[in-house]
Order: structure tokens, then sequence, then C-alpha cells
């Protein structure tokens, strides 16, 4: 009997390994997955009434074959770049806030059709320059920016320009616009509760840069908790959480020499948290037995370094991708109610 021909079966394009010859296009893309163009495109841009399985093969076919957008044509068709900047200061963040939250920004525009560009700006210039010249050179379609002041010149400048932005940080005009913020008057709070709590009577301060929201929440909470729990609340001068290890210890070490009765530090970042468990041994004081360190902190280091400081976690893979969607939101939908998210400290200490 005759050999019947055997039937080949279509590949599997979400399977299959996928080989293309020339630079890879829509048309690529569609002919592999057996779609139609304009859908192709649609969901390359994440249209919302396209499923999310055919995004999901659509992406993966485009990302085997190394399809890249001619932005100049998307420009041409939409109008828009499909880049965010995360406008950010280049001053060193040890044990890295920055680098997590530019990780996390990163993460929450994945499998979009935005790439994330970090837009750099010096302690020297002015805040505003990076700002202005991606509105008026339209080289992104939102910002996302953080050390947010309370009247911040650049939020006003975006609002009364109508470009998408997201903050991380609150300001004045928060209501209106969209923002992730940790509850620093909760951390403040929380801490000095908890310093009260184990006989601490003599608190000192290393906040934020007063110029910025989240250092004003911070001391406006140890301030209030200090005065309700009927201990002593000393806020740093000459030295903030951003200023630099060396002049923080050398600062705290004088300090705790003028004032011996000084038995607690809070501090608002990784690095001044180091810096005065320094300035406490040096003192020959031992951490958590005559003197208290508690500071918040983007990674669990802290507990590594010395397990007696005290800490609370801050939420920044939360807050980048947040952000990240909440700048989305602001590009493609400006006239809904914008993303806010308020995160509250636990005031559980491990």
């Amino acid at each position: 009997m005759p050999k019947m021909p055997q039937s080949k079966a279509k590949p599997d394009p979400a399977a299959t390994p996928l080989r293309t010859e020339g630079k890879p296009t829509l048309k690529t893309i569609a002919r592999l997955s057996g779609l139609a163009v304009p859908t192709v495109s649609r969901a390359l841009n994440d249209a919302p009434d396209i499923g999310n399985e055919t995004k999901k093969l659509i992406r993966k076919i485009a990302n085997e074959i190394g399809y890249v957008p001619n932005r100049a044509g998307v420009r041409l068709r939409t109008g828009r770049t499909n880049v965010i900047s995360l406008v950010m200061s280049t001053e060193h963040d040890l044990m890295s806030h920055t680098a997590r939250l530019i990780a996390s920004v990163a993460s929450g525009l994945r499998d979009t059709p935005f790439h994330l560009v970090v837009t750099p700006f010096f302690p020297d210039q002015d805040p505003m320059e990076p700002v202005r010249y991606i509105v008026e050179t339209g080289s992104a379609d939102a910002v996302i920016m953080n050390q947010i002041q309370p009247n911040d010149p650049r939020v006003a400048y975006l609002m009364e320009r109508k470009f998408p932005f997201a903050t991380h940080g609150r300001t004045n005009w928060s209501d209106q616009h969209a923002y992730y913020d940790f509850d620093n008057n909760a951390f403040g709070s929380i801490a000095v509760k908890q310093l009260a709590a184990r006989g601490r009577k003599n608190i000192y301060v290393v906040a934020p840069p007063t110029g910025h929201s989240y250092a004003q929440h911070m001391i406006a909470g140890v301030l209030d908790t200090g005065a309700a729990e009927g201990v002593a609340v000393t806020i740093a001068d000459g030295v903030t959480s951003d200023t630099a290890s060396a002049e923080v210890v050398a600062a705290l070490r004088k300090t705790l020499q003028d004032h011996p009765e000084i038995d607690a530090v809070i501090t608002a970042s990784t690095s001044s948290a180091m810096a005065a468990v320094a300035a406490v041994e040096h003192h020959g004081a031992q951490v958590g037995k005559q003197i208290d360190v508690f500071s918040k902190e983007a990674m669990p280091f802290l507990k590594l370094f010395r397990a007696d400081i005290l800490t609370i976690s801050e939420q920044v893979n939360a807050a980048g991708d947040f952000l990240a969607k909440a700048a989305i939101q602001a590009i493609r939908k400006p006239d809904e109610t914008p993303m806010q998210a308020l995160e509250v400290p636990s005031d559980d200490n491990p």
C-alpha cells in the first residue's frame, strides 16, 4: 500500500524559536503570528482592547527576532517617544536607595512599550534645567522625580504645562498630581515611641535636608511625639542624613562628647546610621546598650552590620513599580484622577 503523505503541523510561534532574514518589521511579526499588522502594532503599544495572551505572544516573537521599533516612525504616528525620564541628582547615595528606585521603575515599565531614561543633574545645577529640557524638546512622554520640595518649582512648571509626571514624595499640591510617598511623619513618630518605651530620654535626630518635603514630615513626627512622650528631641544642625559619612561621624563624635546625656540617635538613611554607629563606638558606648540607633533603610542591611540597630523598612521596589504605572496613566489618561499612594510603615520591629 502506498504511503500517504505526512501532513506537517503548523509551528506554534509561542513555543518555536523564530528566525528571520533582514531587519524584522511589524509585517514580520504579523506573518509569524498569523495576526494583522494593526493588531500587532496595538499589542506592542499595550492597547487595552488586546488580550494579555496575545500581547505576550507578540512580545515573545518580537524579542526572539530582535524587533526594535523605529522611534522616528512611532513619534510620527503617535506623537509619543515611548520614553519616560527619571530625573535624579548625581549626589552619592550609599547602600543605594537611588539604584533600587531606578531598578524598580525599570521593572514597572517592563512588558510595556515605554523605556526608561535616567536624566541626571549635578548638585551645583538648577534642578529645573533637565525638566525644562525634556518638556521643551519633547524628549520624553513623562517625568518621574524625587527629592521633592513642598512648593517644588519643577512640579509647578509641569502642572502649568500639563506635562505628564509622577513624584516620589508629596508637594503642597499633591492632591492634584500622581505620587508615591513613604509616611515619614509616621516613621519619626514610631521611632520616638519605641525609643521612649526603651527608656530613652534624650534623642538626637540626623534628619534629611530640611528643604525636602519628607524631611519636614519626619521632623514634625519626631518633635510632636517627643513632646507627647516627654522626651527631649534635638535636630542636628550642620549635618543631614545626606551628608558625607565622614562628616556625620565627626559631627556626632563632638555632639556625644559635649552632650553625654544623649541616649538615642534617629537617622533617615543607611549611610548616616552607619556613621552614627561609628561615632557611638568611638565614644566608648555600645549600640543597643548605652545608646540606641534607629533608622529606616531601603534594603535589609543594617542588622547585618550591627544586630542591635533598630530599623524600619521603606519599600522602594513598590515605589518604583507604582510610579512607573502612575506615569503611564498620566500619559494615557490625563483626565483621570492621578494615581497616589502613601506607604505607612509598620511599628513591628523585628
